[in-house]
């Protein structure tokens, strides 16, 4: 029962599942794509939400300011959501897994999280010389 939620390599599972490591180093692009941005994605939804606390918190008035980065991150976040399912394509990962990397744009701090767990599974796989199971 350590694979996934499921215990197997089901639709519900997370895991990264096994693959050779030249189907891992062919996607080394998309992984650096993908690191990007979930790094530009999570510090604009963190500027945002702060901009936010600052606006309602205090008697500053940010209003074009929050608007610009809700906006800003709005368009981020669709190149974050493209950017991941390419990666999710090349690396044949599992329906949950692509849901919780893209749901993780979505919460301040979260992309900063998702993206340290996909790159060490990732690179994990493609330090094998054959295809091996990846922990998480």
């Amino acid at each position: 029962m350590s694979d996934g939620i499921t215990g197997g390599a089901g639709l519900l599972s997370y895991k990264q599942p096994p693959l050779p490591a030249a189907t891992v180093a062919r996607a080394s692009g998309a992984l650096t794509r993908y690191r990007v941005m979930a790094f530009v994605t999570g510090f604009v939804l963190i500027a945002g939400t702060i901009a936010l606390i600052l606006k309602y918190a205090t008697s500053l008035d940010l209003e074009p300011v929050t608007g610009y980065l809700w906006v800003a991150h709005g368009y981020l976040y669709l190149v974050y959501v493209i950017v991941t399912a390419m990666l999710g394509v090349r690396l044949r990962w599992p329906l949950s897994r692509y849901a919780l990397a893209m749901l993780a744009g979505t919460i301040p701090t979260m992309s900063f999280v998702a993206e340290h767990y996909v790159t060490r599974a990732t690179r994990a796989a493609a330090t094998a010389d054959q295809p091996v199971p990846v922990r998480d």
